[in-house]
């Protein structure tokens, strides 16, 4: 890439953005249509030649378009507003994002003539509706409180989240004409332990340090400690294959999980806007106007698919899930489009084929266009058509929809799972996630040992025993967190088995017998992976397996209370991450924030403890310290940064800096000092 050349091509494209941006502000009219027209006009195709100096560095401005695209969308993402429309948006997302795959792979094999990597592309294509011109178009209605706009916004976003995997799924299929069952499971797999290793290691890691950095106060270090995680994240997706915008929208979902994410929003907003222009128009360059009239019938044709197949389908899972009829008829209208998702999903097509003679991109834009213009008028109708639905709609049916939504309701409500349910099913989560770090460390630890270190001749020669130790470590440092996971479980399998009017003797044995069960086989199944996974990874040296197995039950044994104890502050952190959201908003209420506690105690009766990094209370929980026990004295609240939790409960766990404020007697807060200072005190 020539560097005067991409200066020179970026100049141009931001000269022609910020033109349109105040052209079409001045005429209120959807900026993304301005950036696609103006990409057109820029083309080569349009006057036979191009404005621009270098193509390659269209391409690479377009890549950083889509990744700045992505991470922006999963940090917008909300895990506390999708729970609550998770009933309907759920399976209306998943079921039109099947039905359209479906419907895109059939007309192109059968009517189009497309091999099954074009056809599968093209579903792939007309799949998922596009978020930012619809939000875009209901800011400019004002009906963003309308009661079916958190449908349609929780739909886009599970169907972003699909199409995610849809694009790293259909990226392994982008070098051959065919698909297999093998290669569609080997794939899936693939990017499942991808996500599951992100996600986990991420929400372990990745919100406590944006924590930190955001406590100093500097935007700009907090800017570049995302914006490094971003592209390291989407660097990885790329060299597994898979696609930049998977990785740049997980890092975004890492990020969102933070206590700082209105400050990395805020800050995220003007790379959006900028490389998100950029890359309309980069869309744009690609057109070819002669192209898309050539093949003005199946845009058409393909138009009508997405407007009547994805209204359809939306409009009957929104109906079948409880909305009332009128909400269903402007769901099923306005997810009745697509939009940068399509563009991305051909972008990608012919970076990875080479195909450049495929009228796909053509075809795809020009759907996307249509449906773009399309759109505002069908929400505008949906207002309209959805009262005629519901005042002329049939006695009889009307009668039907109204008990089935009395049924829906009590089913729900008798199937909502109990405390008991919901912790054994989040312990065999965390054992099944467990098992899949274990795979992940193991096949990463196989990749790089599969690379030649030629610079590090004594590493090359040892690099085996190197990787494989690592990885060994890391899965025999999960041995002890899955111990204690397993004795949870066969506990609460046997209250589950004897109930709560069993004589205490019996419920004892049982017990017993249940949990010695569960712990057995969790350890066998740990151990039989362990040693599937040595089958490729130890050297083979007689001496270096026996080194390796010596260091390994070493670290077993020595460190088992130190690995048990790490395991309970990762499970920590991750759930502090999973919350964070919920921590925001009950940290943004003045009245929350503002109220305080006052202990009318003499001062002799309550002290404050800062921990060090000596402390033993660093990384143990309060029922692990057996503080009550030990001590008399009760912890009533704890100061960490700028953050005050009163009134922690027993898994509260401790870290570096945190300020302990407890009350006791004169003797109890003595002791409760000597139990947590640090050993070189």
């Amino acid at each position: 890439m020539n560097e005067s050349a991409f200066f020179q091509d970026l100049a141009v494209l931001m000269a022609v953005v910020g033109l349109v941006a105040m052209l079409f502000a001045r005429f209120h009219w959807p900026k993304v249509i301005g950036f696609l027209l103006a990409g057109v006009l820029l083309g080569e195709h349009t006057w036979g030649g191009s404005f621009l100096a270098d193509p390659k560095s269209i391409n690479t401005i377009g890549q950083l378009g889509i990744v700045f695209l992505m991470f922006t969308l999963g940090l917008e993402f909300s895990a506390e507003d999708m729970k609550k429309v998770k009933h309907v948006t759920i399976p209306t997302a998943a079921f039109d994002t099947v039905m359209m795959i479906w419907l895109g792979y059939t007309v192109g094999r059968s009517c189009l003539g497309w091999n099954s990597v074009q056809s599968l592309f093209l579903g792939a294509a007309v799949c998922d509706s596009a978020t930012t011109l619809l939000a875009k178009t209901i800011e400019e209605m004002k009906w963003q409180d309308r009661p079916f706009v958190r449908y349609i916004f929780g739909t886009m976003i599970f169907e972003d989240i699909l199409c995610v995997g849809v694009i790293a799924l259909v990226t392994g299929f982008a070098h051959g004409d065919g698909m297999s069952l093998g290669a569609v499971g080997l794939s899936l797999g693939g990017l499942l332990v991808f996500f599951v290793a992100v996600l986990v290691f991420g929400l372990v890691l990745v919100p406590r340090l944006l924590n930190r950095v955001g406590r100093f106060k500097d935007d700009e270090a907090l800017l570049l400690a995302l914006l490094g995680g971003c592209f390291l994240v989407s660097f990885l997706a790329y060299k597994l294959d898979y696609s930049l915008a998977m990785g740049a929208f997980l890092m975004g979902i890492l990020g969102a999980s933070s206590e700082v994410r209105p400050r990395l929003h805020d800050l995220a907003a003007p790379l959006r806007q900028m490389f998100a222009a950029v890359f309309f128009v980069t869309i744009g360059l690609l057109v070819d106007p002669a192209v898309c009239f050539h093949h003005a019938f199946t845009i058409l044709g393909l138009t009508l698919l997405v407007v009547f197949g994805k209204g359809f389908n939306c409009f009957f899972l929104s109906l079948l899930t409880g909305q009332r009829i009128k909400d269903a008829v402007q769901t099923g209208f306005g997810l009745a489009q697509i939009g940068e998702f399509a563009f991305m999903v051909a972008l990608i097509y012919m970076t990875k084929t080479g195909d450049t003679a495929s009228p796909m991109y053509q075809i795809v834009v020009g759907v996307s266009l249509l449906t773009t213009v399309l759109n505002p008028v069908l929400l505008r109708l949906s207002d309209p058509v959805g009262d005629w639905c519901e005042t002329h709609l049939p006695a009889r049916v009307r009668g039907w929809l109204s008990a089935y939504d009395d049924w829906l309701g009590r089913f729900r409500s008798a199937t909502v799972p109990s405390f008991l349910q919901k912790h054994i099913r989040s312990r065999v989560v965390w054992l099944v996630v467990i098992a899949l770090l274990d795979f992940c460390v193991a096949i990463g630890a196989a990749m790089l040992c599969g690379h030649v270190y030629s610079a590090f001749p004594f590493f090359e020669a040892h690099k085996r025993i190197f990787f494989s130790l690592g990885a060994n470590l890391f899965c025999v440092s999960l041995f002890a967190p899955s111990y204690g996971l397993a004795r949870s479980l066969g506990r609460d399998i046997s209250v589950v088995l004897t109930g709560t009017r069993q004589p205490r003797k019996w419920k004892a044995a049982v017990q017993l017998v249940v949990t010695s069960f569960t712990v057995g086989a969790v350890m066998i199944l740990s151990f039989a992976e362990l040693v599937l996974l040595n089958v490729n990874l130890l050297p083979e040296e007689p001496a270096a397996r026996l080194v390796i197995a010596v260091v390994l039950l070493m670290a077993g044994v020595f460190g088992w209370r130190h690995f048990r104890r790490a395991g309970r502050l990762a499970g920590y952190r991750f759930g502090q991450a999973i919350r964070a959201e919920k921590r925001r908003a009950r940290l943004g209420r003045p009245a929350d924030r503002d109220k305080a506690i006052s202990l009318t105690l003499p001062s002799d009766y309550s002290a404050s403890v800062t921990l060090t990094a000596g402390s033993p209370a660093v990384g143990a929980t309060i029922r692990g310290l057996d503080i009550r026990a030990k001590t008399g004295a009760s912890v009533v609240s704890v100061v960490r940064g700028a953050d005050r939790f009163r009134n922690p409960g027993p898994t509260w766990c401790f870290e570096v800096g945190d300020q302990v404020n407890v009350i006791g007697d004169p003797p109890q807060l003595a002791a409760f000092q000597v139990l947590v200072q640090s050993h070189g005190h």
